[in-house]
């Protein structure tokens, strides 16, 4: 499943899953433009890329910012070309019961996680478009498929991407492009050990009694974006060791 020749950017690339993916990608051949918030983060991941021979830049810039998603954009064709692969990744969590779920943080939780996505997929389809040809990943979420109790606004801004991603898929069905989602399952990464969780004790409850690792996920992304996935569209790949099964 070589990547050899594509262009890739991933947002959130600084730690996890966005991370690995990008590590998963670079190896792959891609050439891996490294976006995330976090710019030390970044260029961290992006060093260890080229240390590993890989092509990779950082480009810090907030994801849910249509002025910086524009110069993020503008930065990665410049140095790296045209876009044609692109992972959706970044995103925050929080757990808060229902009730104390204030307006300020739901429109947090839905720019960061869903009008981040459509922005930065706005901005880079035309490229795709003119290639005739384009991988859409987007990372989405278990707890938009099962619900989950403390996050009503992190699941409905998860079942947004979902509904993004199929909206997507159709559209762009004809072109060359295809449009799916990655929801992880429980997936033991810095923004996991942050929150209020046993992240043993819960790996303890799953079928395979462990947490997924961020190359779990990586290694479903990388199948997405390669040309062998170019008959698949609109579909749902769950890395969640058996989590939670469609």
């Amino acid at each position: 499943m070589s990547l050899q020749g594509k262009v890739a950017v991933v947002t959130g690339g600084a730690r996890g899953i966005g991370e690995s993916v990008a590590k998963v990608l670079a190896a792959r051949g891609a050439a891996v433009a490294v976006w995330d918030l976090n710019d030390e983060g970044a260029e961290k991941t992006a060093a260890a890329i080229q240390e590993a021979g890989g092509t990779a830049i950082a480009v810090a810039g907030d994801a849910a910012d249509a002025t910086a998603v524009a110069e993020a954009a503008a930065r990665t064709r410049e140095e790296l070309g045209p876009v044609t692969v692109l992972v959706n990744n970044a995103g925050v969590t929080a757990y808060q019961p229902f009730v104390d779920i204030t307006e300020t943080a739901w429109d947090r939780m839905i720019g960061i996680n869903l009008k981040g996505p459509f922005l930065v997929t706005r901005e880079l389809v035309p490229g795709m478009l003119d290639a005739g040809w384009g991988r859409i990943v987007n990372i989405s979420s278990s707890s938009a498929q099962t619900g989950a109790p403390a996050m009503a606004h992190y699941a409905a801004s998860k079942g947004g991407v979902i509904g993004l991603t199929r909206a997507l898929a159709i559209e762009y069905a004809g072109t060359g492009i295809t449009v799916n989602h990655v929801p992880p399952g429980f997936i033991d990464t810095p923004l996991v050990r942050q929150g209020p969780v046993d992240v043993d004790a819960v790996a303890q409850t799953m079928p395979m009694k462990r947490a997924g690792r961020p190359e779990d996920v990586a290694y479903a992304v990388a199948y997405l974006a390669s040309e062998e996935a170019g008959y698949v569209t609109g579909q749902t790949l769950s890395a969640n060791g058996g989590r939670y099964l469609t």
